[in-house]
């Protein structure tokens, strides 16, 4: 039975009998052997021909869709004249090394004009080199009129800063190119301006080098850098509308998501497109990811939906509806439908490497041609034949075998037709090898051409000129379109609630980019409780205005996120942080209407997706109810674009320092809040480059605070602190929270409230302080013993009903040994008596690294009365500017130093 026969066989009816009949000869027979193919189409096709990776015992290697960098060595780019098999076929990319050399090529597309092939090729090993010293992924181009070979980046050290990969071409005849790629160009720029060496930062995980969008010219130049995320941005693609669609990895803090985002060509209006809780799940409970995207003619985006890491390279036929879609069942504001997601196969596919009847996908690619038509790269579904070790396809029978072994895949390529179920072979695979990414030449509609941003209406050209862009939030009490209360009588001083207003200040938070060993070789104990956080730096604060708008100034070029934070500078909503890092580029005016809960699956994060903002804004022209005539409203305007407007369209500066006065009141109507601030001035050592945005030294793009345990926590603990009444008497922190007064005499362990606040190094982890694992870490309740000694004190046991819990004789598996009338034979102290069990207990940590309003335990002791077991009032023995300074390292995550470059390495 020839497969070539049987091409036309309806895949609904027949596919599963026809793979049954075939034999292992006929799926391992030569692709010469196919007889000619009436319906071959008559163009050009170019396919990637590698052989199934494997390691040296021959065991598959595992394609992990997080690991862009991967050299899977063999791998050669052919190109014919026609997609049939009896078409000659031309390696065009093996003239680039030397004869016999391995290398690897992937992410194969083409040129608008189907005149030109673009992919990412990497050098083959070099011997003996560490994986630093190995080559790095390239992008080529291939112009097939001309029949020449080129590397894009032509020169040599240029080309190998970073791996690139993933490339597409824009719109236009200047043919730019976006990529992915870890040479975060001006990344590494941007890190010398923050006084560190160049180097690109590991993603979120600090596994790898992070790949971000980039753009070049055709000619290799002028390299630019799209995005900013700080784990991978991979797989660009160019919608028609001229958007490029992506795949981001969200991996901050709880985070471990892969979703589609948007950008235009520029690297403005960043957004989440489609995903966020819908690409993560997939057959038998794996988690899939749409792979190798491609534009739909109808807008959708087609993929491979598989498995993160897969050894077996494929899974199922997905068509999403990114314009109507925000996830597989949720569709934009006001949309109907109840599917984003589809399978385009009409048979079941799986996506977490379990083998399907109907096979599995390697890629897809539309043929535009208003068929309904897809070039594939396709693997039957095999199995072994335990009696002749040889492969044979799968039946219900034999994948219900007992130890049933699936025989390695087999990706040849075929034409896919979804309106008529039929499936055609263009090239049948050999065992052992792939074909894969198969591409047809066909001229197609360029992409809408999205033009540059234009000053003063697309972007701010004064910003641009400082490094800046900014950030406009409708309102932080708008939850997916609803509001978290009344936004009305917050903005209304002459009302009560203006006063008890939650959102009081936003803070601008950036990420810390993370080296490299290679780079920066030091310990993990430098991220202190908790690492999900990373290293963080603080931007600056900015008043959220009463109605809890807010419009501020932000870095261009850097990942950014925020806290909303009330009137002491806390983090709102304990626990809740902004784990998605946002960016803008130099004057972008970046909007959103408000927040959302992490569980949300609501549309939000897209703007033509969301529902109507809750801030519905000035019902009329003039002035918001009591407020002050001098800053009046046009209807519908909310209080931080009327801000914005009334003073020239300047939008508010940070501050490195928290800094209040109300000018929202009308004075004439109720008097006004009393000004305040909470500054770094206040604190024993300010934190570094704190000084920006105090007088003399303005606030700008570059202003970073960072903030260490070791140089500026830990003096607030050392300080100096005479008692207001007796000055006599030092409320020094460390002098009264300390194991051993000046005499060197044991203090009880209770006085000091079982907490020590000292800088001695901690005996189980040297590299923190004592006083730093006493607050952020459990810890053992402490008593003086008989003998003065330090010990863990020890507490009778009591069962659930109160009774004691006595020790009894137990065997040598710990099973309590019995007497003669099967009651457990109890211990007996030297008077006869029983013996009570006894256990340590726990003292929970003071402080959380999940923020300040999780650290109540301690930071209630400095603005509540004393309770029951205190015995100082520590209300007034920190400055409002120290508790400030410990609510936003708290909220940052506790880290125990901000600054790799600032860690002691030995």
């Amino acid at each position: 039975m020839h497969i070539a026969k049987f091409h036309r066989l309806p895949l609904a009816m027949g596919l599963v009998a026809l793979l049954n009949a075939c034999t292992s000869s006929v799926e391992t027979g030569p692709i010469d052997d196919l007889e000619p193919d009436p319906v071959v189409l008559d163009v050009p096709m170019a396919y990637i021909d590698r052989p199934l990776p494997v390691d040296e015992d021959d065991n598959p290697i595992e394609d992990d869709v997080l690991m862009p960098q991967t050299f899977m060595a063999g791998a050669v780019l052919y190109l014919k004249d026609r997609a049939s098999s009896s078409a000659a076929q031309v390696d065009i990319t093996s003239q680039a090394w030397p004869e016999g050399e391995l290398y690897d090529v992937k992410d194969l597309t083409a040129s608008y004009d189907g005149e030109r092939l673009l992919f990412a090729m990497r050098a083959p090993n070099i011997e003996g080199a560490d994986e630093e010293d190995q080559p790095r992924w390239n992008i080529w181009e291939y112009d097939i009129p001309s029949a020449t070979l080129r590397r894009v980046i032509a020169d040599d050290i240029q080309a190998e800063v970073g791996h690139d990969v993933a490339p597409r071409y824009l719109p236009g005849v200047e043919r730019k190119i976006v990529f992915s790629s870890n040479r975060q160009t001006r990344s590494r720029a941007i890190l010398l301006d923050d006084s560190k060496p160049q180097y690109s930062a590991l993603d979120d995980s600090r596994n790898e080098e992070a790949f971000v969008l980039h753009v070049m010219d055709n000619d290799g130049t002028n390299i630019q850098q799209l995005t900013y995320n700080q784990s991978h941005e991979m797989s660009p693609l160019v919608m028609p509308d001229g958007r490029i669609i992506y795949t981001r990895w969200d991996r901050v803090g709880g985070n471990n998501q892969l979703s589609f985002y948007t950008i235009d060509p520029y690297g403005m209006h960043q957004a989440l497109q489609y995903g966020y809780h819908s690409q993560d799940t997939g057959t038998g409970g794996s988690d899939a990811v749409l792979v190798r995207p491609q534009a739909m003619p109808d807008g959708r985006v087609f993929g491979i939906n598989r498995a993160r890491i897969s050894q077996r390279f494929g899974g199922d036929l997905v068509a999403v509806d990114v314009t109507n879609f925000v996830s597989a069942t949720q569709p934009v504001n006001g949309g109907t439908g109840t599917e984003g997601q589809v399978s385009v196969f009409p048979l079941p596919l799986t996506t977490d490497d379990s083998p399907a009847l109907a096979g599995s996908y390697y890629s897809a690619q539309p043929l535009f041609d208003a068929t309904n038509r897809y070039l594939v790269s396709w693997s039957r579904c095999r199995v072994l034949n335990p009696d002749t070790g040889l492969p044979v396809s799968c039946t219900e029978d034999n994948l219900a075998a007992a130890d049933v072994q699936l025989a390695d895949p087999l990706f040849g390529v075929y034409i896919f037709n979804a309106d008529e179920q039929t499936q055609q072979p263009i090239l049948l695979p050999t065992e052992g090898r792939m074909l894969v990414e198969p591409l047809l030449l066909i001229p197609r509609t360029p992409d809408n051409l999205i033009p540059p941003p234009v000053a003063d209406i697309d972007y701010d050209a004064a910003l641009a000129e400082e490094g800046l862009g900014s950030l406009y939030i409708k309102s932080v009490y708008d939850f997916d379109g609803t509001a978290s209360l009344a936004i009305e009588s917050v903005r209304n001083p002459a009302s009560p609630e203006f006063a008890a207003r939650p959102a009081r200040f936003l803070r601008l938070v950036k990420a810390v980019s993370i080296p490299s060993d290679e780079v920066l070789d030091f310990p993990n104990t430098a991220f202190g409780r908790s690492a999900a956080n990373g290293m963080r730096e603080i931007l600056g604060y900015v008043p959220i205005e009463p109605d809890g708008s807010v419009m501020t100034k932000v870095p261009a070029d850097v990942a950014f996120t925020f806290d909303i934070v009330d009137v002491n500078g806390q983090r709102l909503n304990a626990g809740l942080r902004h784990n998605n890092w946002l960016q803008v580029r130099p004057g972008e005016k970046r909007t959103c209407n408000g927040c959302h809960t992490r569980q949300s699956e609501l549309p939000h994060g897209r703007i033509d997706a969301e529902a109507p903002s809750a801030n519905a804004g000035a019902p009329t022209d003039g002035v918001f109810p009591n407020t002050n005539p001098l800053l009046p409203a046009l209807m519908g305007e909310t209080m931080a674009e009327a801000y914005t407007r009334v003073n020239g369209g300047d939008v508010r500066t940070p501050s490195v320092n928290i800094e209040y006065t109300d000018e929202w009141t009308d004075p004439m109507v109720t008097a006004p809040e009393a000004d305040f601030s909470y500054a770094y001035s206040e604190v024993p050592a300010s934190p570094d480059n704190a000084n920006c945005g105090l007088k003399g030294s303005p606030w700008n793009g570059l202003c970073r605070v960072t903030i260490h345990y070791v140089d500026h926590i830990q003096p607030i603990w050392d300080l100096a602190r005479p008692d207001a009444v007796d000055p006599m008497i030092d409320n020094q922190c460390s002098g009264c929270h300390r194991a051993t007064d000046d005499m060197g005499v044991l203090i009880d362990p209770d006085d000091r409230g079982q907490l020590e606040l000292t800088a001695d190094p901690d005996p189980q982890q040297q590299a923190h302080f004592v006083s730093y694992r006493e607050l952020l870490f459990n810890d053992v309740i402490q008593e003086i013993n008989e003998n003065n000694q330090l010990v863990d004190k020890l507490f009778p046991v009591f069962d659930a009903n109160g009774n004691p819990v006595y020790l009894v004789e137990r065997d040598a598996n710990g099973d309590p040994i019995l007497d003669e009338n099967g009651n457990p034979i109890l211990i007996l102290d030297e008077n006869g008596m029983p013996i009570q069990e006894t256990e340590t207990r726990n003292i929970p940590a003071s402080m959380s690294s999940n923020g300040a309003a999780n650290s109540n335990r301690f930071m209630n002791k400095f603005t509540q009365a004393p309770g029951t077991n205190d015995t100082v009032d520590h209300r007034g023995m920190l400055k409002p500017g120290e508790l400030k300074l410990l609510r936003e390292w708290l909220d940052l995550g506790a880290q125990y130093y901000n600054n790799p470059f600032a860690v002691p390495v030995n």
